[in-house]
């Protein structure tokens, strides 16, 4: 799999592992905020409201967790790309990062990681792809999730339903 970003002759670079570290003009700014944690659901008169609860609780526990970002083998992140989107595959866990393998038929090789908090991949990693990006969590399991490329997921300029520069 390949991983993406537009360098500047335009071809794809990969993503590195080193572009999870903190530059030294980060350690000047602030880290960005968390996000807010929804409060306690009250139960939703609808389905599109309980749907919209379910997905914040779940977009709020991903952001505060470290999860498994298998390497490309090239010192990138793996993704994926399906429907035009670049997905940055993430797991839960060791069981759920074999069970891909498994289900890829690639249990026997080794599958080196990194651990990496989820809002890190949305708010540093996503922009960096430098084509629609989004995570997906525990990809190829029934209990997945896909964090897509969209407002209140990720940064507002990575966003593509906000637009060029994050307009609304």
């Amino acid at each position: 799999m390949t991983t993406s970003g537009d360098g500047p002759s335009g071809r794809e670079r990969p993503l590195r592992l080193a572009d999870l570290a903190r530059s030294e003009a980060d350690e000047d700014r602030p880290a960005p905020a968390p996000a807010p944690v929804p409060p306690a659901p009250v139960p939703p008169a609808d389905g599109i409201a309980a749907a919209r609860a379910e997905f914040a609780a779940s977009l709020g526990e991903f952001r505060r967790t470290a999860v498994l970002v298998p390497d490309d083998g090239q010192g990138g992140l793996w993704t994926a790309e399906q429907g035009g989107i670049r997905w940055i595959c993430a797991f839960s866990d060791e069981a759920a990062l074999a069970r891909f393998a498994v289900a890829r038929g690639d249990a026997a090789r080794e599958w080196p990681y990194r651990t990496v908090l989820g809002a890190r991949l949305l708010d540093v990693m996503v922009p960096l792809v430098g084509v629609p990006a989004g995570v997906a969590l525990d990809a190829g399991s029934p209990d997945g999730t896909l964090f897509p490329p969209v407002a209140g997921v990720v940064p507002d300029p990575a966003a593509v339903d906000l637009g060029a520069g994050g307009a609304r």
